[in-house]
Protein backbone atom coordinates (compact mmCIF):
# COMPACT_ATOMS: atom_id res chain seq x y z
CA UNK A 1 0.00 0.00 0.00
CA UNK A 2 1.44 3.41 -0.43
CA UNK A 3 2.42 5.29 2.31
CA UNK A 4 2.41 9.38 3.62
CA UNK A 5 4.74 10.64 6.18
CA UNK A 6 1.77 11.39 9.17
CA UNK A 7 0.88 14.43 10.94
CA UNK A 8 1.09 14.96 14.84
CA UNK A 9 4.80 12.78 15.99
CA UNK A 10 7.74 13.70 17.53
CA UNK A 11 11.03 12.04 16.68
CA UNK A 12 12.76 10.00 19.67
CA UNK A 13 16.29 9.05 19.97
CA UNK A 14 17.45 5.17 18.39
CA UNK A 15 15.25 6.00 15.71
CA UNK A 16 12.13 5.53 17.81
CA UNK A 17 9.16 7.43 17.33
CA UNK A 18 6.02 8.90 19.44
CA UNK A 19 2.79 9.13 18.19
CA UNK A 20 0.73 12.35 19.04
CA UNK A 21 -2.36 11.85 17.93
CA UNK A 22 -4.85 9.67 19.59
CA UNK A 23 -4.89 8.86 23.68
CA UNK A 24 -2.49 5.48 23.56
CA UNK A 25 0.27 7.89 22.79
CA UNK A 26 1.93 4.90 21.17
CA UNK A 27 6.12 4.65 21.32
CA UNK A 28 7.16 2.57 18.27
CA UNK A 29 10.35 1.33 17.57
CA UNK A 30 11.55 0.76 14.10
CA UNK A 31 9.41 -0.83 11.99
CA UNK A 32 7.10 -1.14 14.73
CA UNK A 33 3.14 -0.04 14.25
CA UNK A 34 0.75 1.51 16.33
CA UNK A 35 -2.22 -0.04 18.16
CA UNK A 36 -4.64 1.69 15.36
CA UNK A 37 -2.33 -1.19 12.54
CA UNK A 38 -2.05 1.21 10.10
CA UNK A 39 0.34 3.61 11.16
CA UNK A 40 3.91 2.74 11.26
CA UNK A 41 7.67 3.94 12.35
CA UNK A 42 9.47 3.39 9.25
CA UNK A 43 13.54 4.49 9.66
CA UNK A 44 12.51 6.73 12.22
CA UNK A 45 9.37 8.82 11.03
CA UNK A 46 5.87 7.57 11.63
CA UNK A 47 4.17 6.73 8.51
CA UNK A 48 0.04 6.36 7.20
CA UNK A 49 -0.51 3.69 5.36
CA UNK A 50 -4.29 4.69 4.80
CA UNK A 51 -4.09 7.93 3.13
CA UNK A 52 -6.71 8.41 0.21
CA UNK A 53 -7.46 4.37 0.48
CA UNK A 54 -11.02 3.84 1.47
CA UNK A 55 -12.44 0.95 2.47
CA UNK A 56 -15.88 2.52 1.68
CA UNK A 57 -17.43 5.60 0.49
CA UNK A 58 -21.59 5.96 0.66
CA UNK A 59 -24.05 8.52 0.34
CA UNK A 60 -25.99 8.01 3.51
CA UNK A 61 -28.66 10.64 5.52
CA UNK A 62 -26.96 12.45 7.63
CA UNK A 63 -29.71 11.15 10.76
CA UNK A 64 -28.13 7.82 10.14
CA UNK A 65 -24.62 8.77 12.05
CA UNK A 66 -26.51 9.47 14.13
CA UNK A 67 -26.73 13.35 14.43
CA UNK A 68 -30.77 14.74 14.80
CA UNK A 69 -29.43 18.55 15.69
CA UNK A 70 -27.14 19.10 12.50
CA UNK A 71 -28.19 19.59 9.34
CA UNK A 72 -31.37 17.40 9.82
CA UNK A 73 -32.41 16.10 6.90
CA UNK A 74 -29.62 16.22 4.66
CA UNK A 75 -27.03 13.80 2.42
CA UNK A 76 -23.41 13.43 3.77
CA UNK A 77 -21.04 11.46 1.81
CA UNK A 78 -19.36 8.86 4.51
CA UNK A 79 -15.95 7.57 4.08
CA UNK A 80 -13.66 5.25 6.33
CA UNK A 81 -10.62 3.34 5.89
CA UNK A 82 -9.76 -0.01 7.30
CA UNK A 83 -8.34 0.06 11.76
CA UNK A 84 -9.58 1.23 15.03
CA UNK A 85 -7.59 1.89 18.04
CA UNK A 86 -10.45 0.47 20.29
CA UNK A 87 -10.77 -3.57 20.79
CA UNK A 88 -14.65 -3.60 20.85
CA UNK A 89 -15.91 -7.31 20.72
CA UNK A 90 -19.42 -5.88 20.34
CA UNK A 91 -18.34 -3.72 16.97
CA UNK A 92 -20.62 -3.58 14.07
CA UNK A 93 -18.30 -3.05 11.36
CA UNK A 94 -15.59 -5.10 12.96
CA UNK A 95 -14.83 -6.19 9.32
CA UNK A 96 -13.47 -3.34 8.60
CA UNK A 97 -12.40 -1.26 12.26
CA UNK A 98 -10.63 -4.99 13.30
CA UNK A 99 -8.71 -4.82 9.81
CA UNK A 100 -5.01 -3.76 10.36
CA UNK A 101 -2.01 -4.07 7.84
CA UNK A 102 -0.25 -6.32 11.07
CA UNK A 103 -2.85 -8.91 9.99
CA UNK A 104 -1.10 -11.22 7.39
CA UNK A 105 -3.97 -13.45 6.83
CA UNK A 106 -6.20 -10.19 6.06
CA UNK A 107 -6.46 -9.01 2.75
CA UNK A 108 -9.04 -6.34 3.50
CA UNK A 109 -7.18 -3.23 2.64
CA UNK A 110 -9.05 -0.57 0.57
CA UNK A 111 -8.79 1.16 -2.67
CA UNK A 112 -7.47 4.41 -3.88
CA UNK A 113 -9.37 7.37 -3.48
CA UNK A 114 -8.25 11.29 -3.77
CA UNK A 115 -9.18 13.72 -1.24
CA UNK A 116 -10.31 15.66 -4.52
CA UNK A 117 -12.81 12.42 -5.59
CA UNK A 118 -14.45 12.42 -2.22
CA UNK A 119 -14.95 15.98 -2.60
CA UNK A 120 -16.51 15.62 -6.19
CA UNK A 121 -18.34 12.85 -5.23
CA UNK A 122 -20.22 14.80 -2.11
CA UNK A 123 -20.99 17.90 -4.57
CA UNK A 124 -22.04 15.88 -7.33
CA UNK A 125 -25.07 13.99 -5.25
CA UNK A 126 -26.03 17.12 -3.45
CA UNK A 127 -24.17 16.15 -0.26
CA UNK A 128 -24.24 18.75 2.78
CA UNK A 129 -20.76 17.60 4.28
CA UNK A 130 -18.69 14.66 4.82
CA UNK A 131 -18.93 12.25 7.45
CA UNK A 132 -16.01 10.34 8.45
CA UNK A 133 -17.21 7.31 10.28
CA UNK A 134 -17.83 3.57 10.27
CA UNK A 135 -14.21 3.03 11.53
CA UNK A 136 -12.31 5.18 13.50
CA UNK A 137 -11.32 8.74 11.79
CA UNK A 138 -8.93 9.49 14.12
CA UNK A 139 -6.74 6.80 12.71
CA UNK A 140 -7.27 8.11 9.47
CA UNK A 141 -6.14 12.12 10.57
CA UNK A 142 -4.35 12.80 7.28
CA UNK A 143 -6.75 11.53 5.00
CA UNK A 144 -9.67 12.95 7.06
CA UNK A 145 -7.48 16.22 7.80
CA UNK A 146 -6.93 17.00 3.53
CA UNK A 147 -10.18 15.95 2.49
CA UNK A 148 -12.09 18.15 5.09
CA UNK A 149 -10.01 20.91 4.32
CA UNK A 150 -10.85 20.97 0.25
CA UNK A 151 -14.37 20.40 1.40
CA UNK A 152 -14.30 23.49 3.28
CA UNK A 153 -13.12 25.19 0.63
CA UNK A 154 -15.88 23.90 -1.40
CA UNK A 155 -18.52 25.03 0.75
CA UNK A 156 -19.06 21.51 2.80
CA UNK A 157 -19.32 20.82 5.97
CA UNK A 158 -17.60 18.41 7.66
CA UNK A 159 -18.48 15.53 10.71
CA UNK A 160 -16.69 12.72 12.78
CA UNK A 161 -18.14 10.02 14.12
CA UNK A 162 -15.70 8.85 16.95
CA UNK A 163 -14.91 7.36 20.05
CA UNK A 164 -13.19 10.28 21.05
CA UNK A 165 -9.68 8.80 22.21
CA UNK A 166 -8.11 11.67 20.44
CA UNK A 167 -5.36 14.44 21.94
CA UNK A 168 -6.26 17.65 22.81
CA UNK A 169 -3.54 18.47 19.84
CA UNK A 170 -5.38 16.52 17.36
CA UNK A 171 -8.60 18.29 17.99
CA UNK A 172 -6.83 21.55 17.67
CA UNK A 173 -5.44 20.52 13.86
CA UNK A 174 -8.75 19.79 13.04
CA UNK A 175 -11.11 22.24 14.88
CA UNK A 176 -10.93 24.76 11.20
CA UNK A 177 -12.52 22.25 9.08
CA UNK A 178 -14.30 19.64 12.03
CA UNK A 179 -18.01 21.40 12.40
CA UNK A 180 -19.61 18.33 14.33
CA UNK A 181 -18.65 14.70 16.12
CA UNK A 182 -21.14 12.29 17.15
CA UNK A 183 -18.90 10.60 20.11
CA UNK A 184 -19.32 7.13 21.23
CA UNK A 185 -19.47 7.51 25.10
CA UNK A 186 -19.69 3.81 25.58
CA UNK A 187 -19.75 2.84 29.40
CA UNK A 188 -19.10 5.45 32.32
CA UNK A 189 -16.47 2.98 34.42
CA UNK A 190 -12.66 3.10 33.63
CA UNK A 191 -12.68 -0.84 34.32
CA UNK A 192 -15.67 -1.22 31.50
CA UNK A 193 -12.63 0.83 28.80
CA UNK A 194 -9.98 -0.97 29.80
CA UNK A 195 -11.37 -4.72 29.80
CA UNK A 196 -13.79 -4.13 27.02
CA UNK A 197 -12.28 -1.98 24.78
CA UNK A 198 -8.37 -1.63 25.90
CA UNK A 199 -8.42 1.95 26.52
CA UNK A 200 -9.50 4.53 29.19
CA UNK A 201 -12.32 6.61 29.54
CA UNK A 202 -11.05 10.02 30.72
CA UNK A 203 -9.41 10.88 27.56
CA UNK A 204 -12.99 10.08 25.92
CA UNK A 205 -14.47 12.96 28.58
CA UNK A 206 -11.74 15.49 27.98
CA UNK A 207 -12.44 15.48 24.00
CA UNK A 208 -15.88 15.89 24.44
CA UNK A 209 -15.28 19.20 27.06
CA UNK A 210 -12.47 19.96 24.65
CA UNK A 211 -14.94 19.76 21.25
CA UNK A 212 -17.58 22.20 23.21
CA UNK A 213 -15.13 24.80 24.04
CA UNK A 214 -14.18 25.37 20.46
CA UNK A 215 -17.13 25.50 19.14
CA UNK A 216 -17.48 21.84 17.45
CA UNK A 217 -21.38 20.67 17.81
CA UNK A 218 -21.40 18.02 19.80
CA UNK A 219 -23.81 15.11 19.88
CA UNK A 220 -23.24 11.21 21.73
CA UNK A 221 -24.04 7.98 21.57
CA UNK A 222 -24.23 5.24 24.14
CA UNK A 223 -24.78 1.28 23.08
CA UNK A 224 -26.47 -0.13 26.22
CA UNK A 225 -25.57 -3.34 26.26
CA UNK A 226 -27.25 -5.59 28.99
CA UNK A 227 -25.40 -6.43 32.02
CA UNK A 228 -22.53 -4.16 31.11
CA UNK A 229 -23.66 -0.71 30.84
CA UNK A 230 -27.52 -0.63 31.59
CA UNK A 231 -27.76 0.25 35.65
CA UNK A 232 -29.24 2.93 36.65
CA UNK A 233 -26.44 4.19 38.28
CA UNK A 234 -24.49 4.16 35.20
CA UNK A 235 -26.92 5.47 33.04
CA UNK A 236 -27.62 8.42 35.43
CA UNK A 237 -23.63 9.34 35.53
CA UNK A 238 -23.27 9.42 31.75
CA UNK A 239 -26.46 11.92 31.91
CA UNK A 240 -25.28 13.73 34.42
CA UNK A 241 -21.88 14.28 32.97
CA UNK A 242 -23.32 15.36 29.44
CA UNK A 243 -25.65 17.47 31.56
CA UNK A 244 -22.92 19.09 33.20
CA UNK A 245 -20.67 19.86 30.15
CA UNK A 246 -23.49 21.31 28.36
CA UNK A 247 -27.52 20.69 28.48
CA UNK A 248 -28.24 20.82 25.26
CA UNK A 249 -26.21 18.00 23.96
CA UNK A 250 -28.18 15.02 22.25
CA UNK A 251 -28.22 11.77 23.86
CA UNK A 252 -28.56 9.07 21.34
CA UNK A 253 -29.40 6.06 23.75
CA UNK A 254 -29.24 2.93 21.36
CA UNK A 255 -30.24 -0.49 21.21
CA UNK A 256 -27.56 -3.14 21.49
CA UNK A 257 -27.61 -6.47 19.16
CA UNK A 258 -25.11 -9.29 19.45
CA UNK A 259 -22.72 -9.02 16.96
CA UNK A 260 -18.74 -9.92 16.66
CA UNK A 261 -17.48 -11.73 19.35
CA UNK A 262 -20.14 -10.59 21.54
CA UNK A 263 -22.98 -12.51 21.22
CA UNK A 264 -23.96 -13.88 25.03
CA UNK A 265 -26.04 -10.78 25.45
CA UNK A 266 -29.60 -10.52 24.60
CA UNK A 267 -30.81 -7.57 22.14
CA UNK A 268 -31.05 -4.34 24.76
CA UNK A 269 -35.12 -4.45 26.16
CA UNK A 270 -36.76 -0.99 25.23
CA UNK A 271 -38.24 -0.17 28.76
CA UNK A 272 -34.53 0.10 29.30
CA UNK A 273 -33.73 2.51 27.25
CA UNK A 274 -36.95 4.64 27.95
CA UNK A 275 -35.70 4.13 31.22
CA UNK A 276 -32.12 6.13 30.25
CA UNK A 277 -34.45 8.56 28.42
CA UNK A 278 -36.14 9.28 31.50
CA UNK A 279 -32.78 9.31 33.46
CA UNK A 280 -31.46 11.48 30.83
CA UNK A 281 -34.80 14.05 31.19
CA UNK A 282 -34.31 14.20 34.71
CA UNK A 283 -30.46 14.89 34.86
CA UNK A 284 -31.50 18.19 33.19
CA UNK A 285 -31.05 16.84 28.98
CA UNK A 286 -32.98 18.51 26.50
CA UNK A 287 -32.68 16.19 23.82
CA UNK A 288 -32.82 12.60 24.07
CA UNK A 289 -33.37 10.01 21.31
CA UNK A 290 -33.66 6.23 21.29
CA UNK A 291 -32.00 4.52 18.59
CA UNK A 292 -32.34 1.07 16.63
CA UNK A 293 -35.66 1.15 17.64
CA UNK A 294 -37.51 2.26 14.52
CA UNK A 295 -40.61 4.45 14.74
CA UNK A 296 -40.09 5.32 18.61
CA UNK A 297 -38.16 8.41 20.18
CA UNK A 298 -36.89 9.61 16.87
CA UNK A 299 -38.74 13.14 17.52
CA UNK A 300 -37.49 16.39 18.35
CA UNK A 301 -39.71 18.30 20.71
CA UNK A 302 -39.61 21.89 21.72
CA UNK A 303 -37.66 21.68 25.49
CA UNK A 304 -39.63 24.75 26.54
CA UNK A 305 -43.27 24.54 25.03
CA UNK A 306 -43.05 20.88 23.96
CA UNK A 307 -44.38 21.59 20.73
CA UNK A 308 -43.41 18.34 18.10
CA UNK A 309 -40.38 20.26 15.95
CA UNK A 310 -38.70 17.58 13.85
CA UNK A 311 -40.61 13.89 13.10
CA UNK A 312 -39.17 11.45 11.88
CA UNK A 313 -39.39 7.58 10.62
CA UNK A 314 -36.03 6.12 11.40
CA UNK A 315 -33.46 7.57 9.26
CA UNK A 316 -36.05 10.13 7.28
CA UNK A 317 -37.49 13.80 8.61
CA UNK A 318 -40.94 13.68 7.69
CA UNK A 319 -41.05 16.86 8.83
CA UNK A 320 -39.24 20.03 10.14
CA UNK A 321 -40.68 23.43 11.72
CA UNK A 322 -37.70 24.59 13.06
CA UNK A 323 -37.39 28.14 12.15
CA UNK A 324 -33.76 29.69 11.92
CA UNK A 325 -33.13 27.68 15.30
CA UNK A 326 -36.33 28.20 17.28
CA UNK A 327 -39.68 27.01 17.92
CA UNK A 328 -42.17 28.49 15.84
CA UNK A 329 -44.39 28.52 18.47
CA UNK A 330 -42.88 29.87 21.56
CA UNK A 331 -39.47 30.87 20.42
CA UNK A 332 -37.14 29.11 22.32
CA UNK A 333 -34.12 28.60 20.74
CA UNK A 334 -33.31 25.39 19.16
CA UNK A 335 -29.69 24.02 19.68
CA UNK A 336 -27.71 22.60 16.63
CA UNK A 337 -26.55 23.38 13.35
CA UNK A 338 -29.32 23.85 10.98
CA UNK A 339 -28.30 26.43 8.57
Amino acid sequence: MPRREAMLYTALDKKRVACELCAHHCVLNEGQFGICGVRQNIEGRLYTHVFEEAIAAHVDPIEKKPFFHYLPGTKSLSIATIGCNFRCPFCQNWEISQTRLTDEKSDIKGNFLAVKEIVRQALRHDCAGISYTYTEPTIFFEYAYETARLAKESGLKNNFVTNGFMTEKALETIKPYLDAANVDLKFFREESYQQICRARLQPVLESIRKMRELGIWVEVTTLVIPGINDSEEELRDIARFLAEVDRNIPWHISRFHPDYEYLKASPTPVATLKKAREIGRAEGLNYVYLGNVWGEGEDTYCPNCGKLLIRREGFWVKSNLVKDAHCPQCGQEIAGVFA
